[in-house]
């Protein structure tokens, strides 16, 4: 199955957009990955991003403030957020901003194909883990 869905991941933990670029390119979704929130408001993909995967803190603007400039420009696809720092008020505010889940780091496999599906509303283009 030939899927057009694109998932973008900003997270400026080279590692981390490496691993999971990986762990959903494997599963036959497009990806692409940008190192910060600018680099990615700056290229020509914002508009076709079905959906996000971003870290929280980095350098510069947050992943936080990111989501917020996309909602509220009207760019805001259904956005996963990953974080080493988990908290309740972020938690919170996450989730009454509009994105899907935190998940903390490390993130399992299996958690990002789970969140991936929802936000896609489809199953792995290639099956399941």
């Amino acid at each position: 199955m030939v899927t057009s869905e694109v998932v973008t991941i900003v997270d400026d933990d080279e590692a981390v957009r490496i691993a999971t670029a990986n762990l959903v390119r494997s599963l036959g979704w497009n990806v692409r990955t940008f190192a910060s929130a600018e680099e990615f408001l700056e290229s020509a993909h914002v508009e076709d991003t079905s959906c996000l995967i971003s870290d929280v803190r980095m350098p510069g603007m947050s992943g936080v403030a990111l989501h917020a400039r996309l909602r509220s420009q009207g760019n805001a696809p259904p956005t996963i957020f990953i974080t080493a720092f988990p908290t309740p008020d972020l938690h919170a505010e996450v989730i009454e901003n509009g994105a899907l889940v935190l998940l903390e780091k490390p993130v399992a496999a299996d958690d990002v194909v789970r969140w991936l599906s929802l936000a896609l509303q489809e199953p792995p283009p290639q099956g399941n883990l």
